[in-house]
């Protein structure tokens, strides 16, 4: 599988309470909540840390969860993310938003 990278996608506003994280796309008003995991990958969406890095550094540890079956539900919802536009995903560093390849096709 192909490394996958997440950066925040342009134009949100998000702010984190406790341990979810609210955010707002202006251009449609449409409103997300990110879960605790969901908050994680949030926070750690920098264009450079490989997703599987953050799967298994972070969330694993974390929650007591297998890697694969970790890896396997956090490409799934950095899909639907990348969907409303609230992330980017590539299959190589993203160092600008401007600078993001199209979004990364991987099979489930």
């Amino acid at each position: 599988m192909t490394d996958l990278y997440i950066a925040r996608g342009d134009r949100l506003a998000a702010r984190t309470l406790a341990s979810e994280t609210v955010i707002l796309r202006p251009d449609d008003s449409g409103l997300y909540v990110l879960n605790e995991i969901g908050t994680i990958l949030w926070d750690a969406a920098d264009g450079t840390t490989p997703l599987a890095t953050i799967v298994e550094q972070v969330i694993c540890p974390r929650f007591d969860v297998d890697a694969k079956t970790a890896l396997h539900d956090a490409i799934e919802f950095v899909q639907g993310l990348r969907d409303h536009h609230i992330l980017n995903v590539s299959d190589r560093p993203v160092t600008s938003h401007a600078a993001a390849a199209p979004p990364a096709e991987t099979a489930s």
